[in-house]
């Protein structure tokens, strides 16, 4: 839902409790003056606090687009002046990318509840991912996974989770991850996909037997999959070796 829509409904929540308290009071008089400057202090406090939210994620996106702004900076030598080249730039790719892990850790670490924090978060362990930092990206997309459940993030930091741990070589907990994501038919995440990386890190694993179930699984349940021509001419390869 969008947050100009959550906004909305607040504010009809609170017309409705308004509404029924000025009744109350012209319906029974004193009886229930208490109650009603109970709900009005009530509907203050719950405004105050929206708004207080509102805040918190305005500053929170503002962080987080400044982070942003390092996805499209250039990577190389500096340019000669005058040559109209502007924005921030890196010498190399590892430089850019422990930038934007820094920035994208600073949001996290002071908002970590809000959803720009949470992006952040995940933002920040698939740097530490690129940066071949597993260990650290476990924990961040950890944190994640604590935060967003079931949700489209929680689900893809398991999916990053279980990458941070194959690239540790901590081939059965990844596998696990994945064997666990591929029975979530009703999730957000294409299990299809799911089902490409789990034969693809069985084959790393050393395990090509359960790599070729894998990828047969694939095709009988989703043969209309965008997979089906890679899974073939991976099936054919692991035939041959």
């Amino acid at each position: 839902m969008k947050r100009a829509e959550r906004h909305h409904l607040k504010e009809n929540e609170l017309a409705h409790l308004t509404a029924g308290a000025t009744h109350a009071v012209q319906e029974r008089g004193g009886q229930v003056l208490g109650i009603a400057v109970a709900v009005l202090v009530v509907i203050a406090g719950i405004g105050g606090y929206v708004a207080w939210q509102n805040r918190v994620e305005g500053r929170a996106h503002a962080l987080l687009a400044d982070a942003m702004v390092l996805e499209d900076a250039r990577v190389g030598a500096p340019q000669a002046p005058g040559t109209g080249a502007s924005g921030p730039s890196f010498p190399t790719v590892r430089d850019k990318y422990q930038a934007m892990q820094q920035k994208f850790k600073v949001v996290a670490d002071q908002y970590p509840s809000s959803e720009a924090g949470i992006f952040a978060r995940y933002r920040e362990a698939a740097m530490w991912v690129a940066l071949g930092n597993s260990a650290n990206a476990t924990t961040a997309y950890q944190q994640v996974v604590d935060k967003a459940g079931s949700s489209l993030y929680g689900e893809m930091s398991k999916l990053g989770l279980a990458e941070a741990q194959a690239q540790a070589g901590q081939y059965e907990p990844a596998i696990n991850s994945l064997k666990e994501l591929a029975q979530h038919k009703d999730g957000p995440l294409p299990v299809d996909g799911v089902l490409m990386r789990l034969a693809r890190l069985y084959v790393d694993a050393g395990k090509p037997l359960d790599a070729e179930q894998t990828y047969n699984k694939l095709v009988a349940e989703y043969p209309e999959s965008l997979y089906t021509a890679e899974v073939r001419r991976e099936l054919a390869q692991l035939k041959k070796s």
